[in-house]
Formats: C-alpha cells, structure tokens, sequence
C-alpha cells in the first residue's frame, strides 16, 4: 500500500493578479474597483495572489499600461508563478495580444468582460440564459480570433507559387464566418424567445395583475428577498451573480390582491454593454413591470455608488421612468447610526432584513399602497352566471365589503383603472363605507431601526 500514494482530485485554484489603472475619470476609486474584481475573480474559482496599480491620464495604446508597469508585472508573474492576469479594464484585442506575447504562455490575459462572461457562463442555467450568455461571448470573441492558424500563415509569407491562397488568411476568416453565422442564428432565437415571453406578459397585462420587479446590484439580496416574499425556493449564495435567471412568483396580497414577484439579474459597474444587449429579453420584465423594488445592501460601505450603477442600467434598458422604491436589505448587519444615515438619504426607502424577516410585513404594506394607487373605489354588483369576473374582483381587486344577494355578488371594491371600467357597467349606487380602510400593517419600514435601537 505505501507504494501507491493518493493524489487529491480537487480542482486547483489558478492564481491570478490584477491589474488596475486610475485613470481619474471614475466615481470608484482604483482600490475600490480592484476589490470588486477580486470578489469576480474568487467567485470564478481564482485566488488572487497580488493586485498591481498604476496612475495614468489615457491607458497606453499598446499594452494599456507602461512599458516599466509590464516588465513589473513580467517578474511578479514568474515569482509568484501566477496563471492569470486580470486587467480590471477591456483590453482591445491588440493590447490583449501584444501582452500575451510580452508575458509568455501559459499565462492568459483576460479582463474584466471576459472574467464576467465566464461566470455567467457558469451560472447560466435556462435554455435563454445560456443563449444569451453564449451570444455575448462570441460577440466578444469575434474581433479577438487570431493566432490559431499562424503555423500555415509562413507558407503565405514564403511568396513563389500558390502564395497568393495563404491557408492561414482562409481559414481565419472561415472562423469568423462561421461565428458570425453562429451569432446570427442565436439572434433569430432569442427573438423567437423574446417574441413569446411578449406573449407571456400579455397574458399578465391583459389579466390586470399587478407586477413587481426586484432590481439591485449583485449580492443586493435580491433572491432572499423573493424567497421571503413568495416561499420560492430560488437558489441563493453569498457569491457574485449566483442566479441569473429571470424567476416570477405569484404573490397574494393581505388584502386579497394577487400580484407577481419578478427576481432579475444581479448589476454591477462596468457591466459589459454586450451583456446588456445580450439580455434584454431577460431584462424586459423588469420594462414590463408597475413596480420595481431597488434592493440595496446597506452594509456595503459602496452602496451609494452601486445605486447609481443600478439605475444607470435601468436608464439604458428605458425603465427609469417606472416607479421605484428603494429597499435597503440586511439592516440586521449594521448598526442604528448607520441605518439612520442610510434612511436620511433615502427618505422613503423601506429597511429590512430578507433573511431574518424582519420589515417584511411593512414592505408588503408598501407594495399594497403602491399597488392601490390610483385605484377607484366602487360598489359593484355581479350577477352569479358572470363567474369568471367575480373570479377577477376577487383576484384583481382589494374587496373591503362584499355580501351575496339574490340577483348576484354585492361588493364593494377598489380596482385598478382597467378594471373599473370593465366593471362600470355592474355599478350600483354606492354602499356606505369608510373610503379609506386601514390595511393594518403591524411592521413599517422604520422596524428595522427601531429594533437595532432597542
């Protein structure tokens, strides 16, 4: 037996050093945004062995960083021994190049696009999401093919007979005809598939029911949150873009309202615009929806700058002019001062906590005036062979009164625009009742603080 020693099968981790440039045009310090591509780089499986910096007016057009930062950058590589660099900003394809060629092989070059393209590729678990994935990938491939068939691009150089068919130039831009035909057909299918999630949410605007969409920056909470709201049983990590799938839960409202709960894919600064392109289908249910919740993780000490980031990428996809309610998740995790700070900014955000439950019901009271607003109240009444739109009252409405009657239902009811006027023609004079009837939350959105202060 001590002949045969056992070698471990888990996966290696590949050291990795980033790279960061300050350029001075961002709100995120140098330092800030290198700790975010750590998280990017261990969520992939990486272990960052060093981060490397550098101030510079405009990145240098050859290797992005100075020629002494690469020669820095080439000894750290061969003295920690590390398998990747990860350059925190896109590198053009020549500059990808030219570094790869001055680092050496097997060290590979990627940056931030190509770090956040391989965990959504991981991540991606639906047919459409990983349609999307793969299109963003080739898209981001295509201007980078080279160097494959550079063994037969020598025969081309050679001159003399058969030099004018080099085999290498052929078959480069065969490979690029046959991705840019790859990336064709994945757009014929995504709009296939956007075409019927479009039919789907006809289906919900045509029902009336009142849509929620929870936005937010990666690891904001956002599925917690859903998972709290709604029983779903989403998957949920402590892990950059862990779900990236659109998931929608039905939701029933305390005063009998059914409304959907929408979970969408986590943002972050810097997301690849071909990214964005890539899911607009996904991202059209947060167009679609009434609501969107914002969910904001208040321990995070960038929280302010991941905000903007949120809804600079709801301005680019036309949705900020939707309403939306800030959420400021994981109170649990910070102190009162703290939460009080976060609140003075936000003054009609709700604070809770997702995973403790803590607000939950003051933010279901939230969504319910929301839900309410510009609703009519109106007394109805429903003749019984009409089954299906006593179905709706009770689904699409809030009933505050309602009684059986011989001629048919009785009720009185708020309802949304669209459904007053198809109920306006079962109107009947009004019953005598309290026009405002208080929905009763126990909790409000300042739980959160006033437990944390006591």
């Amino acid at each position: 037996m001590g002949r045969f020693k056992p070698h471990s099968t888990a996966p290696v981790p590949e050291r990795a050093i980033l790279v960061g440039v300050d350029l001075g045009r961002s709100e995120w310090t140098c330092e800030e945004s290198l700790a975010e591509l750590a998280r990017l780089a261990e969520t992939d499986g990486a272990e960052v062995v060093m981060t490397l910096t550098q101030r510079l007016d405009a990145p240098v057009p050859k290797t992005f960083i100075g020629k002494g930062k690469v020669e820095e950058l080439c000894s750290y590589v061969r003295n920690l021994e590390a398998d990747v660099v990860i350059f925190d900003d896109e590198l053009t394809p020549s500059q990808q190049a030219n570094l790869e060629k001055i680092v050496g092989e097997p060290v590979k070059i990627i940056d931030r696009t190509a770090l956040i393209l391989d965990i959504f590729g991981v991540h991606a678990k639906t047919h459409e999401g990983r349609l999307q994935v793969q299109l963003a990938q080739l898209q981001y491939v295509l201007p980078r093919l080279r160097g494959m068939w550079s063994h037969l691009v020598g025969e081309q150089t050679r001159g003399g007979i058969g030099s004018r068919f080099g085999q290498g130039e052929s078959q480069l831009e065969v490979d690029r005809r046959l991705v840019r035909a790859r990336i064709s057909t994945l757009r014929r299918e995504l709009e296939r598939l956007e075409r019927r999630r479009g039919v789907q949410s006809k289906a919900r605007w045509d029902s009336g029911v009142y849509r929620v969409a929870l936005v937010g920056y990666t690891n904001a909470g956002k599925s917690t949150l859903l998972n709290r709201l709604t029983g779903a049983d989403v998957y949920v990590r402590d892990e950059l873009f862990a779900t990236l799938d659109p998931t929608t839960r039905a939701l029933d409202l305390d005063e009998g309202r059914k409304i959907t709960v929408t979970d969408t894919v986590g943002f972050i600064q810097k997301l690849p615009t071909m990214l964005v392109e890539s899911f607009k289908s996904t991202l059209a249910e947060v167009r679609a929806a009434d609501l969107i919740l914002l969910v904001v993780d208040v321990s995070d000490p960038h929280r302010e700058l991941e905000i903007e980031a949120v809804r600079s990428v709801l301005a680019d996809i036309d949705a900020d002019k939707i309403r939306c309610v800030t959420v400021l998740n994981k109170c649990d995790l910070v102190d009162a001062d703290v939460l009080r700070e976060a609140l003075l900014a936000h003054p009609d955000a709700q604070a809770i906590s997702a995973r403790e439950g803590t607000g939950i019901r003051g933010l279901l009271y939230r969504i319910a005036q929301e839900a309410a607003s510009g609703s009519v109240t109106m007394s109805v009444l429903v003749p019984y062979e009409k089954g299906l739109l006593m179905k709706m009252v009770h689904e699409r409405c809030q009933v505050m009164r309602e009684t059986y009657v011989q001629e048919g239902l009785l009720a009185t009811v708020k309802a949304d625009p669209r459904m007053a006027s198809t109920l306006e023609p079962y109107r009947v004079e009004d019953e005598a009742s309290d026009p405002n009837p208080d929905l009763g939350p126990d909790q409000t959105g300042l739980e959160c603080q006033q437990a944390l202060e006591d």
